[in-house]
């Protein structure tokens, strides 16, 4: 009785002293990093104070288009880079639970048997004496916390997880972007085309009417105004073909993001697109905090902060308690016999003092790990605002440049019918027709770009202040 008292007083001992030992040093907490940036500076647009940002409308809302907003949902669904970055996850999940069973006793449990013959030329052979060894024994190891590295390994694997989460929806809302570009782009070929083919349907009708001027004699035309209508009409021809073919190229861009083999795309119309006009974006760093690749690199920096955390500790002692019990005899006959029982405790406490200067290198690296994490953080910052920026710019930009050319537009369709009327009446020659109506099919076409971009630069701030990655 007096030996398992002193026993139990040696391991409460070494429990009291892991408890000493982990007053004696607090562990670094994370905080939020000074950055060395203004974040009020990072706009160059005018924003709002108040109210909410663009990036808290769901999905559902801000698409109007219901085939787009299925497309993106088919997207999240099959799409590989998401279905890869779910694996991310995963792995990510393994480690995580890894982490939080590292403050548990590892236990292990196995039969062993040794057997021992000792060579002729030693004391224990001269005299053919051998050994045997029969145990089957159960082991329990714990490593006491004492300066945090466990639970700095924990919240570092925790960090990671949370940034594979960040990145996995940093990709759904890139995959929001590239589906309603390609979406847009279906869109706008198919009005060129439309606007081709009716271009063509009206050069073959000037054709026949050039044709008819010459071999009237009327206003002198020539056989080289008539060939100089054969060739627009067959440019138009040309664009007609090379729409056609972009179109199946478009379908299957999309087909693939969609995580489907190509194959024709259902879609509605380039003037049904349509977002909200209440284009808010909120505070300066509020307005793209739901970035999830700012979360990602924030996460990234936690994880980094924990590591550092981890490798100071590596160069604190270390204390382990050990306890094994089991059955143990020389004779396989009596290992189960209950005089075979046995039993130890034991505790360690380990200081490394030279290790080839290994701890002190991985502390070192470890901290520039962590500013480099900073540095990477700052930097999504910075391009996030970027991106944010040229958004706004390209959507003012495409709406000036729409009122523009809808002017020139106008103007030359008025330019085109006026001119076919002087070349009826002999007023002017068939140069200035072709001139004309080459402008309006160039200025028609170039306006249904602009209405694209338009569209694109919507989407485009959408996803550049956080929107996209949920339908919640």
């Amino acid at each position: 009785m007096k030996i398992v008292n002193r026993k139990n007083r040696y391991w409460a001992f070494f429990i009291m002293l892991a408890w000493v030992l982990s007053s004696c040093l607090a562990q670094r907490k994370f905080q939020d990093p000074e950055l060395s940036l203004n974040t009020d500076e990072l706009y160059r647009f005018e924003h709002n104070e108040d109210s909410a940002s663009l990036a808290q409308l769901p999905l559902d809302e801000f698409f109007a288009d219901s085939l787009l907003h299925h497309y993106i949902l088919q997207g999240f669904e099959k799409n590989y880079d998401v279905r890869i970055a779910l694996q991310s996850i995963l792995a990510a999940e393994a480690y995580r639970k890894q982490g939080k069973a590292a403050f548990y006793p590892t236990l292990s449990v196995g039969p062993n048997a040794n057997w021992q013959q000792f060579s002729s030329n030693t004391a224990f052979g001269e005299g053919g004496f051998n050994m045997n060894q029969f145990d089957l024994t159960a082991n329990v190891s714990w490593e006491a916390d004492i300066w945090g590295k466990i639970s700095s390994q924990n919240k570092a694997f925790q960090a990671s997880y949370l940034q594979s989460i960040s990145a996995k929806q940093a990709v759904m809302t890139q995959l929001v972007s590239q589906i309603s570009q390609a979406y847009f782009e279906l869109l706008a070929l198919d009005e060129q085309l439309e606007i081709t083919r009716r271009t063509i349907e009206n050069r073959e009708k000037s054709l026949k009417v050039i044709k008819a001027l010459k071999a009237s004699g009327i206003n002198n035309t020539t056989e080289v105004a008539v060939k100089q209508t054969a060739a627009q009409l067959y440019d138009a021809q040309e664009i007609e073909s090379d729409l056609t073919g972009r179109i199946q190229l478009a379908e299957n861009r999309l087909s693939i993001l969609l995580g489907q083999a190509p194959q024709k795309i259902q879609r509605g119309k380039l003037s049904q697109q349509s977002f909200s006009n209440d284009l808010t974006t909120g505070v300066p760093l509020a307005m793209i905090s739901n970035r999830p690749d700012l979360k990602a690199a924030e996460q990234g920096l936690i994880q980094a902060f924990q590591l550092t955390n981890k490798a100071r500790a590596e160069m604190y002692p270390s204390l382990t308690l050990t306890a094994g019990l089991g059955l143990m005899s020389n004779d396989i006959s009596k290992v189960l016999l209950s005089n075979s029982f046995y039993h130890n405790l034991m505790a360690g406490l380990s200081q490394p003092i030279f290790n080839g200067r290994q701890l002190k290198t991985a502390h070192e690296v470890a901290k520039t790990k962590e500013e480099e994490a900073l540095l990477n953080f700052e930097k999504s910052i910075l391009v996030a605002s970027q991106e944010v920026n040229d958004a706004m710019v390209n959507y003012e930009t495409a709406g000036d440049r729409i009122e523009s050319k809808m002017k020139s537009y106008e103007a030359y369709r008025i330019a085109t019918k006026q001119s076919e009327r002087l070349l009826e009446n002999g007023m002017i020659n068939y140069l200035e027709v072709l001139t004309a109506k080459e402008n309006e099919l160039s200025t028609e076409l170039t306006l249904v770009d602009l209405r694209r971009e338009q569209l694109a630069s919507v989407v485009n701030l959408y996803v550049a202040l956080g929107g996209g990655w949920s339908n919640d």
